[in-house]
This record gives structure tokens, C-alpha cells and sequence, in this order.
């Protein structure tokens, strides 16, 4: 009969295998981060219907305590994240950060506050303009617009060429985005105009240095999450070892190829929290 340990998905990479390990070994000082949309939560075609995975809340909850800490890292606003997620008040959770707009947003489950900054003045110059850019840019029925309040999202998932419609999009939204002191994140079948400064990468990397982790787990699946993949990457030659995780789709393959541990979607997040859980369980 195998151990717990035996469940756990083995990275492809010396590097993965050597974060699986030291995270295995001494979970007080490991830290698992994770995207919420496309990891923690299938990709739907209305933002605002996406809920998390059903196993993602209990397996989060049994594996959480044993760790440094956990943290949602996402581009949604971080109370949005929280509702869809079902993060509040969650057994287990106590220890869960919440960093949305790529970490401009804060929300601590121990206490409940929720921390963030001033919008950006530009936002609110793109949000006026955006529908005349967008008239100029051609007819892309199904191409709807976000308002995230620190960020405006231009989504083509629902256009009748989803592709097409990104494609277009992509250089006029850009000029729109530098003209107010914004940038554009590219993302799948949304294109995202927000302020500068903040990513994934510099979030990841704050929370990490500021829970003291010795060893960190990233789990993405779009390329939004690059930066926290290229903090992961600079965080090992700081001696801080870290577990790369893709959460595999067919859109989007720039992950897969940098990733120490590919697994099928939201699914596949929760079998390996899951599996990381009862690893944790069985050293006792």
C-alpha cells in the first residue's frame, strides 16, 4: 500500500522536485500562492458567474494550516475574488491572503479588512474613451466590457471570432492604455488596461519575503501569471526553492513550457492541494 507521499504528481524538473521536497519536509515555512480564474476556478464566459472548483475550499482548508500561509493572487478586485471563492469565514482559512489587482488590493481573512489604493486617474480616462476606441476598432459582435474599478477588460470569449476579435483589439487598446499612463495585460480572450508598477511577480515576491517562507509553490495558468513564474525563478537563486505549477489548457501554452508540474485545470489544482494535504498529514 503506497504513502500519502506516493500520491503527490512528480515535477519533470530538478528544480520542481527540489521545492516539492523541501515543502514536504518543513510545511511551517512553505508557502502555496495560486491564480484564482483558470486555477482555483474554470474559466466561464461571464466573469461574474465563476465560482471555485467544489473540492477547492476543503482542500485548501486541510492543507492551509500546516503551511507558512496561502494566498490568492489575481487580477480581479480582491472582494470579488473573495465572494467567488467563498474564502470568508472558510474552515481552515484563517492564514489565507487575498492580493488582487495584481497586488494593489489586499485582503486578510484574520481580520476580514480589506486594504487598497486610489484609483488610478487614467482609468477613469480610458473608461470614457473606451467605447468610441473600441466603435473605430471595427464590429466584434460579443466583445463585452469589464469595469474592475482600478482596471477596464475588454473581453472577446463571447465575440463571434474570439481570436479575431483579440487580434484587432490588441494595438488600439494598447495606445489607448499608454495614453493615460496605463498598460495592457493580455490574457485569455481578455485584454486587461490597468496601472502600471503592480504584477503578480512583485506581489508574490512581497508576500513571500514578508511570511519568511523557505519554500514556495506557484500555480497559474495564463499569461498574467509570467511575472510571479519569473519571482518564483528569481526567488531559487535567492536560496528560497520554488514548485512552478501550470494548470493546463489548451490556450494558452507559454506556462506549460516554463512549468515544473502541468495538471488539467482547476481539477487538477485541487487533486494536487489535495494530495499535498494528505502528504503533509502522513509525516505525523
Amino acid at each position: 500500500m503506497g504513502s500519502p507521499r506516493d500520491s503527490v504528481p512528480e515535477p519533470t524538473t530538478p528544480q520542481g522536485r527540489e521545492a516539492l521536497a523541501a515543502l514536504l519536509a518543513d510545511p511551517a515555512h512553505a508557502v502555496v500562492a495560486l491564480d484564482f480564474d483558470g486555477t482555483l476556478a474554470p474559466i466561464v464566459d461571464d466573469p461574474e458567474r465563476a465560482r471555485a472548483h467544489a473540492g477547492a475550499l476543503p482542500a485548501l482548508g486541510a492543507l492551509a494550516p500546516r503551511l507558512r500561509g496561502v494566498a490568492v493572487v489575481t487580477g480581479r478586485p480582491a472582494a470579488v475574488a473573495v465572494r467567488a471563492g467563498g474564502f470568508d469565514g472558510a474552515p481552515g482559512l484563517d492564514r489565507l491572503t487575498v492580493l488582487g489587482h495584481y497586488g494593489a488590493e489586499r485582503w486578510d481573512a484574520a481580520t476580514g479588512t480589506l486594504t487598497a489604493p486610489p484609483p488610478h486617474p487614467g482609468v477613469a480616462a480610458v473608461r470614457a474613451e473606451l467605447p468610441g476606441v473600441l466603435a473605430a476598432a471595427g464590429d466584434h459582435p460579443g466583445t463585452w466590457t469589464e469595469d474592475k474599478g482600478h482596471a477596464v477588460a475588454v473581453h472577446t470569449r463571447r465575440a463571434t471570432d474570439p481570436q479575431g476579435a483579440f487580434q484587432a483589439l490588441r494595438a488600439p487598446l494598447a495606445d489607448l492604455a499608454d495614453r493615460h499612463g496605463l498598460v495592457v495585460e493580455p490574457g485569455r480572450m481578455v485584454l486587461e488596461l490597468r496601472p502600471p508598477g503592480v504584477d503578480k511577480g512583485v506581489a508574490l515576491t512581497a508576500y513571500v519575503r514578508e511570511s519568511g517562507a523557505r519554500a514556495v509553490l506557484y500555480a497559474g495558468d495564463d499569461l498574467g501569471d509570467l511575472p510571479a513564474f519569473a519571482a518564483v525563478a528569481a526567488l531559487r537563486t535567492e536560496g528560497v526553492p520554488g514548485l512552478l505549477v501550470c494548470s493546463g489548457s489548451g490556450e494558452v501554452t507559454e506556462l506549460a513550457d516554463r512549468a515544473d508540474l502541468v495538471v488539467d485545470g482547476p481539477a487538477g489544482v485541487v487533486a494536487l492541494l489535495a494530495a499535498l494535504a494528505a502528504a503533509v498529514d502522513g509525516r505525523d
